[in-house]
């Protein structure tokens, strides 16, 4: 079943976009209190960032050691899902004896060749 296409006047569709970027709140919650779909908000607020991506101030000594602090936990945590996922196919091939299915880097710690 496919839906009648809405049409969304521009000051909808800006007023929409604003509450995400200067309210800072997420698409869904946004999308939801106005009734429209949350990838169409998406594609509005991607649209919107891309022709206005100068017009963001710099980002002051406290934002950008927040984001450093950021991107450091995100770089940790990646490295730590890659561990986890070697120690779960290392545990899955104790289970099966399989080890013919465990990916080649996981192999080599397994410590056969």
């Amino acid at each position: 079943m496919s839906r009648a296409k809405t049409s969304f006047s521009p000051q909808f569709r800006e007023e929409a976009v604003m509450l995400v970027i200067e309210g800072s709140r997420p698409i869904a919650s946004v999308a939801r209190e106005l009734g429209i779909g949350e990838g169409t908000l998406g594609n509005w607020v991607a649209a919107y960032r891309r022709e206005h991506a100068g017009d963001e101030p710099p980002l002051n000594i406290s934002e950008r050691e927040r984001l450093r602090q950021l991107e450091r936990e995100a770089r940790e945590l990646r490295m730590e899902n890659e561990f986890l996922k070697k120690v779960a196919m290392t545990a899955r091939f104790a289970v099966t004896g399989r080890y013919e299915n465990l990916p080649v880097a996981v192999r080599a710690d397994v410590g056969a060749a």
